[in-house]
């Protein structure tokens, strides 16, 4: 209470809440460049260029280049373009600093723009917690430790604040993610919350004045869901079970796949790329569907698989897991970006691929694929039934319970799983 009474924690609230206005403009402009350069290269250059349907092989050069681009940055750029995502979710830690930040741009700019899937949400929590902490040395070079964890937390907090539906979602990610608890949780949270509604407002004024769209994960398009059954909550275990195991095959794969990257961080990176380009190939060759379902973070694709999801085969949605997690894998193996939205596109296409099972009903079998897979990622269960729970609309409520039972079944089974990829090698004893 004395901290909370003191004149300079309300500094540093009205210090978030200015913060956040410049913090979720970049996070905006960063999503905006990525997206025009999305659609620049996979959208109208390809209308140019050709005349009827843009051909299977378009996205190989693209993704071979990715590897090359985001090779380059992480191998000659401070800061090595920041976090591996193949580590899993990871905030919290010291915030990068100045000198560090246009690495990490760059290469999840890269990353993203050309196709490769993983998604926006670590590099701007990142990119965020660096300008926080950045803003805290400009006005106050003496204040104490403290206040640069705060604010870098608040900057995190603005950086995404609408990128998952909700200001209050993103802060609750963050906020679990970083295990703040008791006094603490208390502290930073409020400053983070301040930012995270400032960077709300920015990202709404900016959709209105440029015209651009919003970048907010949403399903407009959701089927209608009945009260929950027992035969749906009886799928919720093995739909816990097989989230938890297809993650932990994604992950082992990425892990393999780190000592080659390590070891020869061009090459590797940009075999990568071209593989993850020859699988978008080949799924668009097999199922005469566009590659770009298989590319990106899913977070646009998304809305469209959700929308779509009565008309679609079995057949095609496995095809389309596989696809998506093997490219996935590849993509965390030496990228750099966020994997929390490749985690939901996979677990909504896995969910539609059995809601044709007896006693089976879509609106739950996507929900349930959703949290199943995104808390197996993120070891967040709290994080991933919101998530799940949110992102269904009006009939949230209605699967509420069958998410639950699918989330706490898949953090129990990645647990009791083996520590996927191979152990890392003992620390070098201490000369001397």
């Amino acid at each position: 209470m004395a901290v909370l009474r003191s004149r300079s924690y309300v500094g540093a609230l009205v210090l978030a809440a200015l913060a956040g206005v410049p913090i979720s403009a970049v996070a905006y402009g960063f999503l905006a460049l990525t997206t025009a350069v999305q659609e620049a290269v996979f959208t109208d250059l390809p209308e140019q260029v050709f005349d009827s349907t843009t051909p299977a092989w378009w996205p190989v050069p693209w993704l071979l280049l990715a590897g090359v681009l985001t090779a380059a940055t992480i191998r000659h750029l401070p800061g090595s373009g920041g976090h591996s995502p193949a580590l899993g979710f990871q905030v919290g830690g010291g915030p990068p600093v100045l000198r560090e930040l246009p690495g990490i741009a760059l290469a999840a700019l890269a990353t993203l723009s050309l196709g490769v899937v993983l998604g926006p949400e670590a590099p701007l929590i990142a990119i965020g917690a660096g300008l926080g902490a950045l803003a805290v040395r400009f006005t106050k070079k003496d204040a104490p430790p403290m206040a640069g964890t705060i604010m870098a937390s608040a900057g995190s907090f603005a950086a995404i604040s609408t990128l998952l539906g909700s200001p209050v979602l993103g802060a609750f990610l963050i906020m679990e993610a970083a295990g703040l608890t008791g006094t603490t949780l208390s502290l930073v949270a409020l400053p983070g919350l301040l930012a995270s509604g400032t960077g709300a407002l920015v990202f709404l004024g900016l959709d209105d004045w440029t015209g651009l769209g919003t970048f907010s994960l949403a399903l407009p398009t959701v089927p209608p869901s009945g009260p929950p059954t027992l035969a749906t909550l009886g799928w919720a275990v093995p739909m816990g079970v097989a989230g938890a195991l297809l993650c932990w095959l994604v992950l082992w794969l990425a892990r393999w796949l780190r000592p080659l990257v390590h070891a020869n961080r061009w090459l590797v990176t940009s075999a990568l790329g071209l593989a993850v380009g020859l699988i978008a190939m080949a799924y668009q060759l097999a199922s005469d569907h566009s590659y770009t379902m298989v590319l990106f973070s899913g977070q646009e694709g998304l809305p469209e698989l959700v929308e779509h999801a009565a008309g679609a085969t079995t057949g095609a949605m496995l095809l389309l897991v596989l696809c998506k997690s093997l490219a996935y894998g590849m993509s965390l193996s030496a990228f750099r970006g966020g994997p929390v939205f490749p985690a939901l596109f996979i677990g909504a296409a896995l969910g539609i691929a059995v809601s044709g099972l007896p006693g089976m009903e879509l609106a739950p079998a996507i929900g349930m694929g959703i949290g199943a897979m995104s808390c197996a990622m993120l070891r967040l269960p709290l994080t991933a039934t919101l998530l799940a729970v949110l992102l269904m609309g009006d009939d949230g409520m209605a699967v509420t319970p069958q998410v639950i039972v699918a989330v706490v079944v898949a953090f129990v089974t990645i647990h009791v799983l083996p520590t996927p990829g191979p152990s890392e090698p003992p620390a070098a004893p201490p000369r001397g």
